[in-house]
């Protein structure tokens, strides 16, 4: 029999940032998306306080773009039961959306799964179909930025960025290399800033300090081109952030960064 794997302090971290109403959020949880030989995923739903399911409110996706079987392997648990991404969706919904949480096998065709599944029950999950965003960290992103191809049969309205891995230009190869080594799925693998839509809002917030090699390199020069194709993208740049800085620096810097990203994700995804 496997031991379980003692849970990583990283797991353990929330973001650094209150909100009123956070502790009056309504969780429902293990609501079951997909159904296999393999058994069932689940997803869990963050309300805002004082909400009906009833009440069709946009969501937000906080999107996985490794495989939960690995991080249990890896830092003891889901990452659903992170406490960065339980205080994240929280923080969303305090400030009026719902927000997603859940479980995956593999992470790609689990996150299409789950998001036509939102698509699909919205009206039965209290959440309007048609105003969906998605949020995603580092690693996670290049999933999530799959979404906002122009070919992406998923209909996303905005999307947020905090400290990502995003795209491979000029013959760079940051992000293909990191997905090697931490075992993120890299959808984008290719892509150019051509290949990404020119009516999805994006924000990406920038870890000045980041301790990933090349990483904020990789950032900059998305930045430039995204400018050059006119694409609607907002920069916030932590300049003394380190990576995770939501989770590890206790600042004003940090606070004010996460209150911007969840005033981009209302102001986009508010009615």
């Amino acid at each position: 029999m496997n031991e379980k794997v003692q849970r990583a302090e990283i797991t353990t971290k929330p973001a650094l940032y209150r909100l009123a109403g956070m502790e009056e959020v309504r969780v429902v949880p293990d609501i079951v998306y997909r159904s296999n030989d393999s058994g069932m995923l689940t997803m869990d739903v963050y309300y805002p306080p004082n909400s009906l399911p009833a009440g069709a409110r946009p969501a937000v996706i906080l999107v996985v773009g490794y495989s939960d079987v690995a991080a249990e392997a890896k830092v003891g648990c889901k990452f659903k039961e992170m406490e960065s991404l339980i205080s994240w969706a929280r923080l969303i919904a305090a400030s009026g959306m719902a927000a997603i949480t859940y479980a995956n096998g593999e992470a790609e065709p689990d996150f299409h799964f789950l998001f036509q599944h939102v698509r699909q029950n919205g009206p039965a999950l209290g959440i309007d179909a048609e105003r969906i965003g998605l949020w995603a960290t580092s690693g996670n992103s290049p999933l999530a930025l799959s979404a906002l191809l122009k070919n992406s049969e998923l209909d996303v309205k905005c999307a947020a960025f905090l400290y990502p891995f995003l795209l491979d230009l000029d013959g760079t190869t940051v992000v293909a290399e990191a997905s090697k080594v931490y075992k993120f799925v890299n959808r984008c693998a290719g892509k150019l800033i051509d290949d990404l839509s020119l009516s999805i809002p994006l924000l990406i917030a920038r870890a000045g300090q980041d301790e990933f090699p090349h990483l904020n390199q990789t950032i900059d020069r998305f930045i430039a081109r995204a400018l050059l194709r006119n694409l609607p993208v907002t920069l916030l740049n932590h300049a003394g952030g380190p990576h995770a800085f939501d989770l590890l620096q206790e600042s004003e810097a940090t606070r004010a960064t996460i209150r911007q990203v969840l005033e981009f994700l209302g102001s986009y995804l508010a009615p």
